[in-house]
């Protein structure tokens, strides 16, 4: 039984808060900042997993071959606090698990951590010029160039409520400030009458476009100081270990793989305490996701720790099609 109906009556007090603020945004009562460079947002309208982070790694894959580019992150639930800049030799708990990643996959990028994206914005419009906001779909005291909405296939914002009876953060009519959305993590084989469903339900705008992308996953595993083909684990029995919000996907993949394994869920971005790190010293071998390799890596030291990576894959050869739109959006933005 579904007990999260019983708090509807709290989703309607909570629709007409955030209502009453994105009405004064709206009207211009609150202020949101412009600015001379483009800023790029990726968020979602729920909480929980919605494939920012490969996100924004594709978008930082392409950009950075024209732009000198940013990446500004909350860092959540990092333990420091302001702005800061994130080095490859930093830790979760300085700089949060994602923004961490971003950086030691892409070096050459300034990647910081700031919980005020005006203030950080400020620290970076020197240095970069182009800065990718992620998860800042909410954030309204900026207004970004090009907004990117994502919406899991299996959990879309239009079959959904409010919290605490759902799990949006705010009405599913906030998808109207989205210029690009993207429904992640669509199945391997789906039917393309049921994107076009999709897409009919959503209503999009004239000035919206839609795309589908699904989880790719490659066929090496990571170590700290080695990489493996992916079926190393072939007659291996091993230990999977996540604190993502939801790692079915993985879980799915793992097992039409075929793999023997148990798994340890912890709840997304747990911070392992020092019991926890014991006991999975004692597991002969762990396979992990890359944002909670960054929080165990440091702690298992030389153990036999490795993680798959992801990344966006686009459905029906539409990547070229998403570039072309993204690229085509920052050049009007350079030009008016």
């Amino acid at each position: 039984m579904n007990y999260r109906k019983f708090l509807y009556p709290f989703s309607i007090l909570y629709d007409g808060i955030t209502a009453a603020r994105n009405f004064a945004y709206d009207q211009g009562w609150k202020e949101s900042s412009e600015y001379e460079i483009p800023i790029v947002s990726v968020g979602n309208l729920s909480v929980g997993g919605t494939g920012k982070s490969p996100m924004v790694e594709f978008l930082v894959s392409f950009l950075k071959e024209d732009y000198q580019m940013a990446v500004l992150s909350r860092g959540y639930k990092r333990k420091t606090s302001g702005f800061l800049e994130v080095r490859t030799n930093a830790t979760a708990k300085e700089v949060g698990d994602e923004p961490l990643q971003i950086k030691r996959k892409f070096p050459e990028v300034i990647v910081a951590v700031c919980a005020d994206r005006r203030k950080g914005i400020e620290a970076l419009r020197s240095k970069a010029e182009l800065i990718v906001l992620d998860d800042a779909f909410q954030h309204r005291k900026v207004r970004p160039a090009i907004s990117i909405l994502l919406t899991p296939f299996d959990d879309l914002f239009m079959n959904d409520c409010l919290l605490p009876a759902g799990n949006l953060r705010e009405s599913r009519k906030g998808y109207q400030r989205a210029d690009i959305i993207v429904v992640t993590k669509c199945p391997d084989r789906v039917a393309y009458a049921k994107l076009q469903e999709i897409q009919f339900k959503m209503q999009l705008k004239e000035y919206q476009s839609i795309y589908f992308s699904k989880i790719g996953y490659q066929e090496t595993l990571h170590g700290v100081s080695e990489t493996l083909p992916l079926n190393y684990l072939k007659d291996k029995h091993f230990t999977l270990v996540t604190g993502i919000a939801n790692p079915d996907p993985l879980v799915t993949y793992l097992k039409h793989q075929q793999f023997q394994f148990d798994h340890l869920k912890f709840a997304d971005h747990h911070h392992f305490s020092n019991s926890e790190i014991t006991q999975l010293q004692k597991e002969e071998l762990i396979i992990t996701t890359e944002k909670d390799f960054q929080r165990l890596a440091d702690r298992l030291g030389k153990h036999a720790l490795y993680y798959l990576p992801i990344q966006t894959e686009f459905l029906y050869e539409r990547e070229a099609a998403f570039k072309k739109e993204v690229m085509r959006m920052l050049e009007y933005f350079r030009k008016y």
